[in-house]
């Protein structure tokens, strides 16, 4: 099973980017999907999760309202699109996927994961 995740670049505060985490190896159609982030010597922080069927979002505090999370069951992909972006943003995100039809805020829940992509913002 593999999560790719791309779609990070180096942008100026107040642009937007749209990450994409595409699975490959499994289908996970039926099972919630989650971003989260980590900045350097910073510990790994929830920021959007999605459920099976895309019904249920959760997003962190400091991104509701700023970011859309969204999925394509039919492409196994999951999107994360990012407005307004902060300095504070920066961090490599990284997409996991859970075995669960509901995402949840705790990295412990989730099985699978991504390699990173880097979201660098400048201000």
């Amino acid at each position: 099973v593999q999560l790719q995740a791309s779609g990070g670049g180096l942008v100026q505060a107040g642009s937007s980017l749209r990450l994409s985490c595409a699975a490959s190896g499994r289908t996970f159609s039926n099972n919630a999907v989650g971003w989260f982030r980590q900045a350097p010597g910073k510990e790994r922080e929830f920021v959007a999760s999605i459920s099976w069927n895309g019904d249920t979002t959760y997003y962190a505090d400091s991104v509701k309202g700023r970011f859309i999370i969204s999925r394509d069951r039919a492409k196994n992909t999951v999107y994360l699109r990012m407005n307004s972006l902060k300095s504070e943003d920066t961090a490599v995100y990284y997409c996991a996927g859970s075995l669960r039809a509901y995402g949840t805020t705790t990295t412990t829940n989730y099985r699978y994961w991504g390699q990173g992509t880097q979201v660098t913002v400048s201000s």
